[in-house]
């Protein structure tokens, strides 16, 4: 395999499997350098990642900032970084030359897609690559959502879980529609809009280990009946998450919800 990606992010980290899981499909290597979230501030951003020796890390550093959108405290990152990724984020990937940097994990994932050895992953044609798009796009507004209710689930209010319910019933009512007409999410083959799915889904279900926290305020888990009301969601998920090239990836992520 040829490697085309590298990606610096916390770990585990749902979002980057995304890359690696479609690598392992289409024949594209994918390096993923990384920590803990909390361990980040030990390390340099840079498209050679590597951990700091105790004397680097000092607000006299060349490459130090102040923690902004996720993170809080010191961080390190160079001016070269800041160039590849200008808002500054992680997942962070980069070109082979290092001097290319994706940002946001669909266009890592497309990325990889555009780079393998597989006819079918990111469609066929333009249109069918657009329509994967769609559903790429759809589900980057329920991945933030879901975000934000997972990061303030602690202190979550009436309004934010419903905005997350909002969310959550636009997004599967739709796949459920499209599975009810194909084999797969954007029509009969495998692609990169299934991939992104799984991973953004099957993080969104770890409400399921704050459901006594949602119990205290009155709330039950937005994902309660989704087996019965949208079962063919449901029943893709699990189909491909336990498939080889994704199981490998994923690990034992989801096997808590497979025993529920």
């Amino acid at each position: 395999m040829e490697k085309v990606l590298k990606i610096f992010s916390y770990l585990p980290n749902p979002r980057v499997w995304k890359a690696v899981i479609a690598g392992n499909i289409c024949e594209v290597s994918v390096e993923v350098i990384g920590d803990k979230p909390k361990q980040l501030g030990k390390w340099l951003w840079d498209s050679n990642p590597r951990e700091l020796e105790e004397q680097e890390m000092s607000e006299n550093s060349p490459h130090f900032r102040v923690g902004k959108r996720g993170f809080s405290g010191a961080l390190y990152k160079t001016d070269d970084f800041l160039k590849a990724h200008p808002f500054g984020t992680v997942p962070a990937a980069f070109s082979p030359e290092g001097n290319i940097g994706v940002f946001e994990s669909n266009s890592i994932l497309r990325a990889v897609a555009r780079a393998g050895n597989h006819s079918t992953l990111y469609g066929s044609n333009n249109y069918e690559a657009s329509r994967i798009d769609s559903y790429l796009d759809a589900g980057l507004v329920f991945a933030r959502e879901a975000q934000v209710y997972l990061l303030e689930i602690e202190t979550l209010t009436k309004e934010g879980y419903k905005r997350m319910a909002a969310a959550y019933e636009f997004y599967v009512s739709g796949l459920e529609e499209s599975l009810s007409n194909n084999s797969y999410i954007a029509g009969k083959d495998l692609t990169i809009a299934d991939i992104s799915f799984v991973c953004d889904f099957a993080q969104f279900l770890r409400e399921g280990h704050y459901e006594e926290i949602l119990k205290n305020k009155g709330l039950d888990l937005i994902s309660k009946n989704g087996p019965k009301n949208n079962p063919k969601v449901y029943s893709h998920l699990l189909d491909l998450s336990g498939r080889e090239e994704f199981s490998s990836v994923m690990g034992t992520y989801l096997d808590w919800y497979k025993k529920e």
